[in-house]
């Protein structure tokens, strides 16, 4: 069960889960500072991240955990609002860039590589106010991060991710309104998010190509979020192609502009021109790119990120009444087995993985893969001796062994989710992914590790999984 030489092994955070210090030292409101603040019962129990981890002054207790690990590679998010109060380049807050400097600086020290994510949810608030992801305007000023970053950092970071998940971001976020700004624009905003969020990628790629990457030599990409998408009856014709078309729903729509030709799927500009038809609106509710975009989109990719957590099944099921929505739009059912294991949303399902692996492979011209996020979460009161959790990472790292070795899928990095426990978005604190117990209650915020990080770092010291006797 050995894996390839040199291959990566990694954990992953985001700024807003774990660093706390949410007004600390001239860093300005996040979206998340302000959604958690109004309390509401949006988040579990009403709390926030305002410590979290409280890695902002916790940052060496870090190191020490992802030294333990024997991490190769260590994945990050920069606080945008931390660097940038306003969101803008007006005022560049140099605390929070020095922050940033001695977790680059420390890590390389210590021969671990940043993988570093300007984007993981936490919107300053004062560009939201001015439209946050529904404005076009934000596609320029995020241009501008991006290259203050690249400036800032890239003498020393080799690999970027531009956004993290933000075919999901911009579903929960305005759509759906779960996440910040809280603010639903059912079956408009989110594709008005993703039209504008595929754009700024592409922009900040080019950036980054023109201006920084011959004297850098980095790598630039983002990370998708998608669960397998199985057909429920695998006879079944129409499940069959229901699972291809949610497929390019919640794939499709940003991987194949971004890796493919510029646009969206056929199959989702067809669906959701002809539902906006039916309810009335004059012209489809998804975007169109103009053919100069196209071409400003299409290969804005260095390597192929991706998030896996677990697997559903997909049904057809027609809209009948023309409703409003994505799983409208695509006519789709979701729906899990039920002899699968589960916590919270996670079901364990590992095979799903290698098969995501092999579609990436086959429809996406067999690109350099990452694994920029998977795990397997706990619900209070968690153990720490998680056998049956690091039984999920074992059949895992088969299937990733077998994807490799059988289907020569070119996967090169695995991040697991999370190095620590953290604040869970809208489950706050009662939903723990980390590798490290974090003890919320305790002011000094102790790291302690599970057995599963001790397992993994077993498996880390011989890149691959001991066989069993």
């Amino acid at each position: 069960m050995a894996f390839p030489a040199g291959f990566g092994w990694g954990a992953a955070t985001a700024a807003y889960q774990i660093e706390g210090g949410w007004d600390a030292d001239g860093k300005g409101p996040c979206v998340w500072d302000t959604f958690t603040h109004q309390g509401g019962d949006r988040v579990f129990k009403n709390q926030t991240g305002d410590v979290a981890c409280n890695s902002y002054t916790l940052w060496e207790e870090d190191l020490k955990c992802i030294k333990q690990l024997g991490l190769t590679h260590y994945r990050f998010s920069l606080s945008w609002s931390r660097l940038l109060p306003d969101g803008t380049t007006g005022f560049i807050n140099q605390k929070g860039v020095d922050y940033y400097n001695k977790i680059i600086d420390d890590l390389l020290k210590n021969k671990i590589i940043p993988m570093v994510t300007l984007f993981h949810f936490d919107m300053p608030q004062a560009l939201e106010d001015k439209g946050g992801w529904l404005s076009e305007a934000t596609i320029d000023v995020f241009d501008q991060y991006a290259r203050f970053c690249f400036s800032t950092f890239g003498d020393r970071v080799k690999h970027w991710i531009t956004m993290n998940e933000p075919n999901v971001f911009a579903i929960l976020a305005y759509d759906l309104g779960f996440f910040p700004p809280a603010v639903p624009h059912v079956g408009t905003g989110g594709y008005q998010a993703a039209h504008n969020l595929i754009k700024a990628h592409a922009r900040a790629w080019h950036s980054y190509n023109s201006l920084f990457r011959k004297e850098q030599k980095g790598l630039v990409s983002l990370s998708f979020f998608t669960v397998w998408l199985e057909p429920a009856d695998p006879n079944s014709a129409s499940d069959k192609q229901a699972s291809e078309r949610a497929l390019a729903f919640e794939l499709g729509v940003f991987a194949k502009p971004i890796f493919i030709d510029g646009d969206y799927p056929e199959v989702v500009k067809s669906q959701i021109a002809s539902m906006s038809k039916r309810q009335g609106y004059p012209s489809s509710r998804l975007p169109e790119f103009t053919e100069e975009e196209k071409k400003m989109i299409k290969g804005t990719a260095d390597f192929f990120a991706v998030q896996y957590y677990t697997t559903r099944l997909i049904k057809h099921k027609e809209n009948k009444e023309g409703e409003l929505g994505l799983l409208q739009d695509a006519e789709i059912d979701y729906s899990t087995d039920p002899s699968w294991k589960g916590e919270n949303w996670v079901f364990v399902v590992p095979w799903g993985l290698r098969k995501l692996l092999k579609h990436v492979k086959d429809t996406y011209n067999n690109p350099v893969i990452y694994i920029t996020e998977n795990g397997f979460p706990q619900c209070d009161p968690p153990s720490i001796d998680d056998t049956q959790r690091w039984e999920c990472f074992r059949q895992t790292f088969q299937e990733l062994s077998k994807a490799i070795q059988i289907d020569k899928v070119n996967l090169q990095i695995y991040c697991a989710w999370s190095l620590l426990d953290n604040f869970e978005w809208n489950d706050g604190y009662r939903v723990r992914f980390g590798l490290y117990h974090v003890d919320f209650e305790d002011p000094a915020r102790p790291r302690v590790p599970y057995k599963s990080a001790k397992e993994y770092a077993k498996v880390i010291r011989n890149n691959g999984l001991e066989e069993k006797p």
